[in-house]
């Protein structure tokens, strides 16, 4: 497999350079060169295979030759040895719970997956490899997690002062070894943006060996097809038909990559782009006219993004033609205030604990379902509740049980840099550690 970029100004990579690299040297994100189909049979197969298993099978076309086989089932395995659970909600929605690895969050696939391939990749590399990231949450916590203590390999997260949460702060900042927080005083498109220079900077990429670890790297976006796959396989054991499904939106690399799989042949009825206050996609999907926003502060932290990096690969997915996506993909802005009530309703008449970014789905979902009555769906539950109890909390009442997992993590120090939104800043810091 071959991947360009999309900005079609430098040559083409194979996964391994697409991986490293993380960013094409035009700056563009890289997309494969052609959309592998599932074989025949992969779809009625899906319910009796492990997620590993799956994995191997959807990935192994994008990564070719640079992982022998061998290598690639055993990263497999260890990224995904953890359930992925279709769980009913009501009647109609059932939530697909994606926070059952080690950072609680859905990340913790793409981040593992491609800290296990970038471990192999380094290997027999004589100069350390620095992954940098921006996280509006949730990513800097998995890539943390995934890269801790990787040979070869030293991780720098930039993420926003004060527009995280208590419980993502601590993943970022408490695990020291060869993992720096950066807090970033500004939103996370300052974040994203500083990323992005430093990617374009070709001296500091002559001096320091760079690659990201957000979704506009292969290896992170990739994988998140694997859990598409088993939820769809177990929701059509339980209903028999193919379900709508509702992703929780910021940077777009989740919902695309559900978008990759379905165009792959995996049956999903149609696709709901569920977004905070940050509608940039749904007045697209409205209108058929892009415009990035300011990112605005919401309760579903991990989806403020004002100009959605991803949104590019699904316009290159569906060859930029407005109708098509508008066929397979409707978008909702769900507010605050919605996002609370949903929490509180959902939890008193059903039981079910939602964190703010699957009640944002959840919403979305009901809010489609409500026009077409007669198809199931089910949401992207995508982080614990406990990552978010200034949402959670005044919405049901109760606090949330901390996880086993947790505990010892929460008392460690924090540890972290405060930094400038600006790029002088980030590249002083980097020139000056490396």
């Amino acid at each position: 497999m071959r991947y360009y970029s999309l900005n079609r100004r430098a040559e083409p990579a194979d996964f391994r350079a697409a991986t490293v690299a993380g960013q094409a040297p035009d700056g563009g994100l890289y997309f494969p060169e052609t959309i592998p189909r599932f074989p025949t049979g992969f779809v009625e197969q899906l319910p009796h295979l492990t997620a590993a298993e799956v994995a191997y099978a959807v990935l192994q076309p994008y990564v070719g030759n640079a992982i022998p086989a061998p290598e690639l089932r055993a990263i497999c395995a260890e990224a995904l040895d953890f359930p992925l659970p279709v769980v009913p909600v009501t009647e109609r929605i059932s939530a697909l719970e994606l926070f059952h690895g080690p950072t609680l969050a859905f990340k913790d696939v793409g981040a593992r997956f491609m800290s296990r391939c970038l471990g192999y990749f380094s290997r027999h590399e004589t100069r350390s490899v620095t992954v940098l990231v921006a996280t509006s949450g949730d990513t800097g916590g998995a890539v943390a997690s995934g890269f801790l203590g990787v040979e070869g390999v030293e991780v720098v997260i930039l993420y926003p002062a004060g527009r995280v949460s208590p419980v993502q702060e601590q993943q970022l900042t408490a695990l020291g070894q060869n993992v720096t927080a950066l807090e970033v005083q500004g939103n996370f498109d300052d974040c994203q943006r500083l990323v992005k220079q430093a990617f374009r900077d070709a001296d500091l990429l002559a001096r320091r060996r760079l690659t990201s670890a957000n979704s506009i790297n292969v290896a992170r976006w990739l994988p998140q097809q694997v859990y598409y796959c088993t939820g769809v396989a177990q929701a059509l054991a339980a209903t028999g038909q193919a379900p709508v499904v509702a992703v929780p939106s910021g940077n777009f690399g989740n919902l695309c990559a559900g978008l990759l799989a379905y165009v792959s042949g995996l049956p999903v009825r149609h696709f709901v782009a569920a977004c905070n206050a940050n509608a940039a996609v749904p007045a697209y999907l409205t209108t058929g006219q892009y415009a990035a926003r300011p990112a605005v502060a919401t309760l579903s932290n991990a989806m403020d993004v004002g100009d959605p990096s991803n949104f590019g690969r699904i316009l290159e997915l569906f060859r930029h033609e407005h109708p098509a996506i508008r066929a397979l993909l409707t978008g909702y802005s769900v507010s605050d205030e919605e996002t609370s009530a949903t929490i509180q309703r959902v939890y008193q008449h059903a039981g079910y604990l939602l964190d703010p970014h699957g009640a944002v789905a959840f919403f979305a979902l009901e809010a489609y379902l409500r026009q077409h009555p007669e198809q199931p769906g089910i949401f992207l539950e995508t982080a614990h509740p406990v990552k978010f109890p200034a949402a959670v909390e005044p919405a049901t009442g109760q606090p949330v049980p901390v996880p086993t997992t947790l505990r010892e993590l929460l008392g460690q120090p924090k540890r972290s840099i405060l930094l400038a939104p600006e790029y002088e800043a980030l590249r002083s810091y980097l020139l000056a550690a490396g």
